[in-house]
């Protein structure tokens, strides 16, 4: 229990008659009597008022929270005492992580339980720990704050972002379009004819059947069933690049994210998919899976991984890929390379992969150093100042874009996304070699 500032005030105002006292006498008798008067109101206060030890609290939470994605929490707390009280409401959620809808205020009947409910977004993945809740409350007359701490051993998993993955089995259920993400239905170039059907823009010619056009009159295309039981491995770069953070959220957790959605969508084609984790030395290796279920295992099995910061080993990481995965599959690279000295590495390793591979790097882009290369410079001795920053930003992005484009010409298929459209912009790709029947 703690004084406020309004007993802070009053004990302040009895000090004055009491200094007074030294001049003049009587008013020495003033102060005490208002002392007393004072000591008195502040006991009975005290006495009377209802405490907020009195309220039981209990935390409701997921068992799973996803990172970077807000997640409620819901505080349920029940007056037990015999009067209404007003309680101010502050909960210790994972760290390191942001809260919004604390702290919270609520008024409870006596016997009458009320909710607060918050969102905690975590920035790791994890077990991650819940701390005390505390309580604070202020007498009826205002002169002192009660406070009282609630110990609930509370501990949550920090997986992934896995609503992305229940958005994206949502839209399948739909058979819609959105986010960037497009939307497949088990039809492209694959080997066994499956029907005809109109042309429409984007297809290509081969795909036209022109016995058929010559028939109706119009465009004819032919459809194939994709193939299914095909192979897709994931490579996740866990060095010192990946602990770069946007957003409060890490080019890793980015990069996990877009492995356990693009899974999901490949285990939802037939396909399997297994993932390899590695910096400077292998991290995790996940075999093969398939099903409902293997999205599931990745995971459980990834989602206490971090990065480290330690320059990353590919050519040890390609190593593993060609001594334990000899199936011909569609190898995705998720990393991030800081310079063009790194993506030349980069090339240099996976190179080798394409026999019998096929190979797609995901990089993700540096959204500072964009946005530094669009800048337009100030005017004045700053200006300049600027201007030479600007020119360094936009030479360095030149020539990530001159290796990238090195790359792809060699067969190596290349995706470039910002840390928030990685996601879609590899399930596109991987819906489109799927659809053309490249692997």
């Amino acid at each position: 229990m703690t004084p406020t500032g309004w007993l802070l005030a009053l004990v302040g105002l009895c000090a004055v008659p009491l200094a007074a006292g030294a001049v003049w006498a009587p008013l020495a008798d003033v102060g005490l009597l208002a002392a007393a008067l004072l000591a008195a109101a502040a006991a009975w206060d005290a006495f009377r008022s209802p405490t907020p030890a009195a309220v039981a609290v209990e935390r409701e939470a997921a068992e799973v929270f996803s990172v970077g994605a807000p997640n409620p929490v819901t505080l349920h707390l029940t007056n037990r005492g015999p009067a209404a009280i007003r309680v101010e409401v502050e909960d210790s959620p994972p760290t390191p992580s942001a809260v919004e809808g604390l702290p919270a205020t609520v008024d409870l009947p006596p016997g009458r339980t009320g909710a607060v409910v918050y969102h905690v977004t975590p920035h790791l993945r994890g077990p991650r720990a819940f701390g005390r809740t505390f309580l604070r409350s202020r007498t009826n007359w205002g002169l002192w704050e009660r406070h009282a701490r609630v110990r609930e051993d509370h501990t949550v998993r920090v997986y992934p972002n896995v609503r992305a993955v229940r958005g994206a089995e949502l839209l399948a259920r739909q058979n819609r379009r959105t986010e960037g993400v497009r939307a497949s239905r088990q039809r492209g170039r694959g080997r066994e004819f499956d029907r005809l059907r109109e042309y429409v823009r984007g297809d290509e010619v081969r795909q036209i059947d022109w016995k058929a056009t010559a028939r109706t009159g119009d465009l004819v295309s032919r459809e194939y069933t994709v193939e299914r039981n095909q192979s897709l491995l994931l490579l996740l770069d866990s060095g010192r690049s990946m602990c770069n953070a946007e957003g409060g959220v890490t080019h890793f957790d980015r990069a996990l994210n877009a492995a356990v959605l693009l899974a999901h969508v490949a285990l939802g084609q037939g396909d399997t998919a297994a993932l390899l984790a590695a910096g400077a030395e292998t991290r995790r290796w996940v075999p093969p899976v398939r099903g409902a279920a293997g999205v599931r295992t990745l995971v459980r099995q990834t989602y206490d991984l971090a990065p480290r910061y330690e320059a990353s080993d590919y050519g040890a990481m390609v190593r593993e890929v060609r001594t334990w995965h000899r199936r011909r599959s569609l190898v995705v690279l998720l990393t991030h390379a800081t310079d063009d000295v790194q993506l030349a590495e980069i090339a240099r390793h996976v190179r080798p992969l394409r026999s019998p591979h096929l190979v797609l790097v995901a990089l993700l882009e540096n959204s500072p150093l964009a946005e530094r290369a669009a800048a337009v410079p100030a005017e004045g001795a700053a200006g300049d100042r600027d201007a030479f920053r600007i020119a360094a930003a936009a030479e360095l992005r030149a020539r990530q874009r001159r290796r990238a484009a090195a790359l792809a010409a060699d067969g190596v298929l290349v995706v470039e996304a910002t840390p928030e459209n990685l996601s879609a912009a590899v399930v596109s790709r991987y819906l489109e070699v799927k659809a053309k029947h490249l692997l």
